[in-house]
């Protein structure tokens, strides 16, 4: 599966949680007008993502579809 397709900018609904997949293995989270409020890795196997945090937590979520990642107890959207 290409992973390359789940780049990009992912966003709750409301738009207050924003996480960025960059090319390079690295994500950016905002939170409300908190930019990079976590940082971290992430690697994408199949439809499943893993996140080790950049303060040492770790968590994970499953992409729906191409649109749309369950993770942290949220939907994320990916951004149009």
């Amino acid at each position: 599966m290409d992973n390359q397709k789940y780049l990009g900018m992912w966003m709750t609904a409301d738009k207050y949680i924003r996480q960025e997949l960059l090319p390079n293995g690295r994500y950016d989270e905002a939170r409300g007008n908190r930019q990079s409020a976590y940082t971290g890795r992430y690697e994408i196997k199949g439809d499943h993502i893993d996140y080790w945090d950049d303060t040492g937590f770790t968590a994970d979520g499953k992409f729906v579809d191409e649109d749309t990642l369950h993770h942290g107890g949220y939907i994320f959207y990916r951004e149009k």
